[in-house]
């Protein structure tokens, strides 16, 4: 972990171990991937940006989280996702509010590697 996504959590420390086993999890299980910190997000790249962490509040959101982000060929159809949109045809921007590690469970693992794949193709 570098000092820059320290200090990217810096207002929400709460959701740093959350992070950092989502960190972990995308460089061990998808290859190349490297993170990088930006003032307003957190960008896991392989290639090309596949995953991406930021802070922004979202209507709804609680106290303590962080929104995952994640593009797909297709758009989801889940109650976990808080919000999709098509910014360019059949290049679908997911968006979930992550508050706990447990919901860092399969189907996002599975998700996530459907957008590492997804990225791989652009």
């Amino acid at each position: 972990m570098t000092n820059d996504e320290l200090l990217f959590f810096d207002r929400m420390p709460g959701m740093l171990p959350v992070y950092r086993q989502l960190s972990e999890t995308l460089q061990d299980r998808f290859p190349g991937t490297q993170v990088q910190v930006h003032a307003s997000q957190i960008t896991f790249r392989a290639r090309y940006g596949y995953a991406f962490v930021s802070l922004r509040r979202m209507k709804g959101c609680p106290k303590v989280f962080f929104i995952l982000t994640f593009g797909l060929g297709r758009r989801l159809d889940s109650p976990r996702i808080a919000m999709a949109v098509e910014p360019y045809p059949n290049r679908w921007t997911h968006h979930m509010v992550i508050t706990r590690a447990e919901q860092l469970d399969g189907e996002v693992m599975g998700w996530l590697r459907e957008a590492y794949e997804f990225a791989q193709t652009k």
